[in-house]
C-alpha cells in the first residue's frame, strides 16, 4: 500500500459466535475494517443462549449476568482516533422467529413488588407478536446495546450504557437511524448486541422483547464531529402511524425526583391494565415494559416533576 493511498471500505460478516462479554480496551480485535465498510452482524439474543423456547421461571433464577448481552466484536475501524466519532448507521434489521421478557429478582424499575422470577415467550407472526387473543404487539426491532469501548482499562460490564454508548436501550435505534459515538481509544472497538424485537421506552421491567437477529450497519469515522456523549438521528415521525390513530391511555406520576415518579406512572398503568383488560400484574408489567413509552411530561415546576406512561390503544382488539 502506497503512502496516502486509502482503504476501499469492504462488506463484513460475523456470526454469532464472533461475540464478546463486556468491555476491554485490550481485548485483541476481532475483524479491522476502513472507514465506509458495511458490516452484517448475527446477534445473539441476550441472555447469550441461556434461555430457549423450553425455558421454565426457573432458568431466569439462574441467569448468569456474566454472560448477558454479548456484543458482535470488538470491530477496530481504521482511522477511529481520540476525539473523533463512529458514526454507524442501522441499514437493516431481521429478527428471529421468537423472543423472550423476563422479570429477573432483583432488577427492573418495580424490582422490590415483583421479586419472582417471570418468563414469557413470544412467537412472531406477521410483524407482530400476541399476549392475548385480543392482545397483540407489533415488532419495531431495534439493537439496545450499540457501543465503542470506554478509555478505561480492566473489562467493564456491558449492563450499564457510558458516555462512549452501550445498553441504552433507545428504541429509537432501529432500522433507518444513524448513531454518533465518541471515540475513547485507537479504532473505536465497536460492539453491537441485545437485539429487541419490540420496547417501550424506558424498558421498565428489565427485558424487551428479546430476540436474535441480523443486522446490517455502515461505519465511518467523523473527524468533523466532536461530541461528548451519543447522538443520533431518526427518521421520519417518532410515533407509530396505527398507535396515533388510536389513540393511547396514559398514567401521571408525580413526586421531587423522576425515579420515583417514573415508578408512580408504572404502577398506576399495571393497576389500569388490570382493571381494563383483567391482566395478571407480571402480564401488565411486562407489556409495559414491551409497549408502553415513558415521558417526561414536566421538569421546571420545583418541588415536583411528572413522569407519564403512554400505552397505546392500537394494542387492544376494540372488542375488549
Amino acid at each position: 500500500m502506497k503512502a496516502g493511498e486509502r482503504l476501499a471500505p469492504r462488506s463484513v460478516h460475523l456470526s454469532g459466535q464472533q461475540v464478546q462479554f463486556g468491555w476491554d480496551r485490550d481485548r485483541a480485535p476481532l475483524v479491522t475494517v476502513p472507514s465506509g465498510s458495511t458490516l452484517t452482524l448475527h446477534v445473539p439474543e441476550a441472555s447469550g443462549g441461556q434461555v430457549n423456547k423450553g425455558s421454565t421461571y426457573a432458568t431466569i433464577a439462574d441467569l448468569d449476568f456474566e454472560r448477558v448481552n454479548p456484543t458482535c466484536g470488538p470491530i477496530y475501524v481504521e482511522g477511529a482516533t481520540t476525539g473523533s466519532a463512529l458514526q454507524v448507521e442501522i441499514l437493516n434489521i431481521r429478527t428471529g422467529t421468537w423472543g423472550w421478557t423476563a422479570q429477573i429478582p432483583g432488577f427492573g424499575l418495580l424490582a422490590d413488588q415483583f421479586p419472582d422470577p417471570w418468563l414469557r415467550i413470544w412467537e412472531f407472526e406477521e410483524q407482530q407478536t400476541r399476549l392475548t387473543d385480543g392482545i397483540r404487539v407489533r415488532l419495531h426491532p431495534m439493537c439496545g446495546v450499540i457501543g465503542v469501548v470506554p478509555a478505561e482499562h480492566g473489562v467493564l460490564s456491558v449492563v450499564p450504557p457510558r458516555r462512549v454508548g452501550g445498553n441504552m436501550d433507545i428504541k429509537q435505534l432501529g432500522e433507518g437511524a444513524t448513531l454518533y459515538l465518541p471515540v475513547a481509544v485507537p479504532g473505536a472497538l465497536l460492539g453491537i448486541g441485545d437485539p429487541h424485537a419490540a420496547q417501550g421506552d424506558g424498558e421498565v421491567c428489565g427485558s424487551a422483547i428479546e430476540t436474535s437477529a441480523e443486522v446490517v450497519v455502515r461505519v465511518t469515522v467523523r473527524k468533523d464531529l466532536s461530541i461528548e456523549s451519543p447522538e443520533f438521528d431518526v427518521p421520519g415521525a417518532l410515533e407509530r402511524t396505527s398507535a396515533a390513530k388510536a389513540g393511547y391511555h396514559a398514567t401521571s406520576g408525580i413526586a421531587p425526583d423522576l425515579i420515583t415518579a417514573a415508578r408512580q406512572s408504572v404502577e398506576r398503568m399495571i393497576v389500569y391494565l388490570g382493571s381494563r383488560y383483567r391482566l395478571e400484574a407480571q402480564d401488565a408489567y411486562a407489556l409495559c415494559s414491551v409497549a408502553v413509552d415513558l415521558r417526561i411530561s414536566e421538569v421546571v415546576d420545583a418541588p415536583n416533576w411528572v413522569v407519564s406512561a403512554f400505552l397505546p390503544l392500537d394494542l387492544f382488539d376494540p372488542r375488549l
